[in-house]
């Protein structure tokens, strides 16, 4: 649940970064930063804050150089301080290296014990730092060799991007390629980025994805890459479909709005209803209620208005924020939903509480029906590979029926979309070839770690 980003080759490289971490701030709201080399060294500025907060134009004159990295935060490991605000900055005996991460290691609990053992001694609790601690170790003589030996050893979910103080820039996304990274150009730069919409947002284009188990180089002469070992299963994340990414982007190859849209539609051939008007909740579910309002023929409306000066429900980190945030956030329009039988359509469906405040919201405004569609099957199981969903134990849909489920958030009907039509929807030639969907089937594609498998059999 984080942002990543990096410009190498370009004279106002922090700049430019700036511009894409705003681009990624859907992707985390705790803290921001950034990273820049020149004259063989790196300079970092990182704060509790949004972007826009967090950076000025004073801010970024301190930070020369034609390249740079940064990041954007959610934490999923590690807690959230600024101590663990990335991107992290380490020096070793080859010089120094900035790493940025998105992701969640599944074993980052049993190598930081092994390492602690050993005599390292960690400045943060991120599990990020592991791998920086495993390439220290690394007897491998350069910086590449160092970090192609720390990720065969590590298991999960990682896109990175590294900054030497050489100023290499280097790209990582693991084996499975569960969270994206694109690759793009501005002019005769190099743009490294976990969604494409920050390529739209500076005028790059893009190149490609960062293939699953690749490692890109980037420097003067140019951009190299390698393989980090044989091919594995790919299993990008169905959640980055469904919720995360931003409905301008493409990942995984394909346009995120156009699989939310076909998911809407498929939602409305499962689960029709009797209505007068279809309104989504902003704004990541419009593209679904658009879809199901075309598939059905009930008209598309408006219905709740977002206010864009709060944080996005789901990733607020704190529980009292996120319930005042549905009623600072949402407001019904009563003259479109008065008197009317209403299908309100939500990406997912987590905790239910959200859902259990907007159907109050929209009967006080006169609302005469509501039915809860949901274009997402239900979230029965935790991520660990980097979204914050919550322990089972929190997850409505892991110990309630979907009949239970609508009583408890008092709408009048309530459907989910299957499985297999959320597949279908992202182009999945099969019910799961080539995705995680963990969270909605609990089978994890890649062995968890100890703590991980903890915490499941505490929540059953």
């Amino acid at each position: 649940m984080c942002g990543v980003f990096g410009i190498h080759g370009h004279d106002e490289a922090a700049n430019i970064a700036y511009l894409g971490m705003h681009a990624l701030q859907h992707r985390g709201q705790e803290s921001a930063g950034l990273v820049a080399a020149e004259d063989g060294r790196l300079r970092r500025h990182v704060a509790m804050s949004l972007v826009s907060d967090a950076f000025d134009e004073k801010t970024l004159s301190r930070l020369p150089g034609r390249v740079a990295i940064g990041h954007v935060r959610y934490s999923t490991a590690g807690s959230s301080e600024l101590r663990n605000a990335q991107p992290f900055v380490f020096e070793y005996a080859g010089g120094a290296v900035s790493i940025a991460h998105n992701g969640n290691l599944v074993n980052a609990t049993e190598l930081r014990a092994e390492l602690e053992a050993q005599g390292s001694i960690f400045q943060t609790s991120s599990d990020t730092e592991v791998i920086v601690h495993l390439m220290a170790k690394a007897r491998e003589a350069d910086l590449l060799g160092k970090l192609m030996a720390a990720l065969k050893r590590i298991r999960g979910a990682y896109s990175l991007v590294l900054l030497t103080n050489d100023e290499k820039m280097i790209g990582v996304r693991d084996p499975n390629g569960f969270r994206p990274l694109c690759i793009g150009r501005l002019k005769d730069a190099f743009v490294l980025s976990s969604e494409t919409c920050s390529f739209d947002l500076i005028e790059a284009e893009f190149i490609r994805e960062v293939a699953p188990g690749e490692v890109v180089v980037i420097e003067k002469g140019g951009m190299t890459s390698h393989a980090l070992h044989d091919p594995v299963a790919r299993t990008f994340c169905v959640f980055e479909h469904v919720y995360f990414a931003r409905p301008d982007s493409l990942v995984n190859g394909k346009s995120v709005y156009r699989a939310r849209e076909r998911m809407g539609r498929a939602l409305a051939d499962e689960a029709p209803a009797e209505a007068d008007v279809v309104i989504p909740v902003p704004d990541s579910g419009v593209p679904a209620a658009i879809g199901y309002s075309k598939q059905s023929g009930i008209p598309f409306e408006m219905g709740l208005i977002r206010s864009h000066y709060v944080g996005r429900t789901f990733i607020e980190p704190q529980e009292s924020i996120r319930h005042f945030g549905v009623r600072l956030k949402l407001s019904p329009v009563r003259s479109i939903v008065d008197g009317k039988r209403v299908v309100v359509v939500d990406d997912s469906l987590v905790r239910g509480t959200t859902s259990r405040k907007i159907v109050k919201m929209l009967r006080n405004a006169g609302a005469r029906e509501v039915h809860l569609r949901i274009s997402a099957p239900p979230t029965t199981h935790p991520c660990f590979y980097g979204i914050d969903t919550p322990t089972r134990s929190e997850l409505v849909a892991a110990s309630h029926t979907v009949e239970e489920i609508g009583r408890y958030v008092t709408s009048d009907s309530i459907a989910y979309l299957s499985h297999a039509g959320m597949m279908t929807a992202v182009g999945s030639s099969s019910d799961a070839g080539g995705y995680c969907s963990a969270c909605f089937t609990g089978n994890y594609p890649v062995a968890l770690g100890s703590t991980e498998l903890v915490q499941l059999r505490l929540a059953r």
